[in-house]
């Protein structure tokens, strides 16, 4: 048995809370920013194998956490310095720190407040999101990949038992350059406020693809191994999805939340800067998100 702490008890953490309460090899303990109603903080997530109720202790002050053997980031990428208030006890006996964030920044970002040694990032793919009555629902299969080494392997046997697919992989910088070129197109439905059926036209499948075409030059440039018809790929990707199937970043400005843009598109704009790339589709959707 395990001591794992979820840094962001969000759509994605309480995604993860579900799953490893399934397997019912660990001690959870649920890391908040205020504190919850409920006298024990129970947590009910809805899993397409059916619901299950992560019991673990409920924390919303730093201090109080208790030490961990695993801390798993699900915060927001813009928050790492909120997320990393809570390492100090969390990681008083040496905790891995699994980062399970959007973009292909994971190190850079967490490299103020943790050393790289004790930092895995992960890359996921989870339809989830929190209802109104606070609960989690996972619509679908979850997926995570991370890098196939020590560390990494060691974070997959947490889920075991679970219906979580962990896919070990030797090369990290092409999954996280991967899954970028698959949110990139995302920032099209926070701008025109509508769900995925959006991209279906011609003309908005066209401009999506060329986002997509601008994040495969940059992230081939930072070494990652992607195919020229990744924008077709994503494209039949978003085709599958229900036709108001709404995706985080959308969901975060429709809430009047902050959006992720930096770590999404920003990240293919500065990394291209660096490689001398031009990205004038992912720069103006930074521009024109950053506005609203």
């Amino acid at each position: 048995m395990a001591r794992v702490a979820i840094v962001g008890v969000g759509a994605i953490g309480g995604a993860l809370a579900g799953h490893l309460a399934r397997t019912g090899r660990h001690q959870i303990t649920l890391c908040r920013r205020r504190p919850v109603d409920a006298a024990d903080g129970a947590l009910l997530v809805h899993l397409p194998e059916g619901d299950v109720l992560v019991k673990g202790l409920s924390v919303s002050d730093p201090a109080q956490a208790p030490p961990v053997v695993w801390v798993i980031v699900t915060t927001k990428t813009y928050d790492a310095e909120g997320a990393a208030k809570w390492f100090p006890r969390l990681g008083a006996e040496g905790a891995r720190v699994a980062v399970v964030q959007n973009g292909v920044e994971h190190r850079e970002r967490f490299a103020p407040y943790l050393s790289a040694d004790r930092l895995l990032p992960v890359v996921i793919d989870c339809p989830t999101e929190r209802k109104r009555d606070g609960s989690i629902n996972v619509r679908g299969g979850t997926l995570m990949k991370v890098e196939d080494e020590a560390m990494g392997q060691e974070f997959a046997k947490l889920f075991e038992g679970s219906a979580v697919k962990m896919d070990l992989v030797a090369d990290f910088t092409t999954a996280a350059w991967w899954k970028l070129c698959i949110n990139a197109p995302g920032a099209l439905n926070a701008l025109t406020l509508k769900p995925a059926s959006v991209l279906w036209t011609d003309e908005m499948s066209r401009v999506a693809i060329a986002m997509v075409d601008e994040c495969v030059a940059v992230g081939r440039a930072e070494g990652a191994k992607l195919d020229d018809g990744m924008g077709e790929f994503v494209m039949s990707l978003y085709r599958k999805h229900p036709a108001d199937s709404i995706n985080s970043i959308l969901a975060d400005r429709m809430a009047g939340r902050q959006m992720e843009t930096d770590a999404r598109n920003g990240a293919i704009v500065r990394k291209g800067e660096k490689h001398g790339i031009a990205t004038p589709l992912n720069r103006m959707a930074v521009a024109l998100l950053n506005a609203v």
